[in-house]
């Protein structure tokens, strides 16, 4: 279908439910169709929209595999935290949430370390492999030298930066 371009668009005050009758794509058949912006949707409206979503993907793909999630933690001999790595177990496969590693420690094998240790978590696990995001200015070269393939990016998100999707698959 390709992108749309939504017309009238109006700031939102924030926390504030308010209809948004103008604010429909283009070309779009509307009749009795009202929406609403809103940062605090009532909470009936919430399990809905999820317990909807979830049917529909229970019906598409079965019932939902359980979700688990992971630290890797780096210390020094003295326990002081050098880096770590959260990591979140889900659909047969790792997602590499957060790396992080100390400036003090960076270019030492530290992150090298943590994303062995994550790779070896996912095949554990009996994962399928292991994938990520990271920004321009974080560290897609370093993805890349350990043998993940960019799987998307996306231009300026932020302004001025580009957000890379990474995997590696087993």
């Amino acid at each position: 279908m390709g992108a749309q371009r939504l017309c009238r668009v109006r700031p939102a005050r924030p926390h504030a439910a308010r209809p948004f009758p103008g604010l429909v794509p283009q070309g779009a058949v509307t009749a009795g169709l009202r929406l609403e912006v809103t940062a605090a949707p009532a909470p009936a409206d919430r399990r809905a929209i999820g317990g909807g979503l979830a049917a529909h993907n229970r019906a598409a793909h079965g019932p939902r595999l359980p979700r688990r999630q992971r630290w890797i933690l780096a210390r020094d001999p003295g326990g002081t935290l050098l880096g770590g790595a959260r990591c979140r177990l889900a659909q047969g496969w790792l997602y590499l949430d957060w790396l992080w590693v100390a400036e003090a420690r960076r270019r030492q094998g530290t992150g090298q370390a943590l994303l062995a240790a994550a790779e070896a978590l996912a095949r554990e696990a009996g994962c399928r492999g292991v994938h990520l995001h990271t920004w321009s200015f974080q560290a897609p070269g370093f993805y890349r030298r350990h043998g993940y393939a960019e799987a998307g990016r996306l231009e300026d998100m932020p302004p001025g930066a580009t957000r890379h999707w990474f995997a590696k698959r087993f």
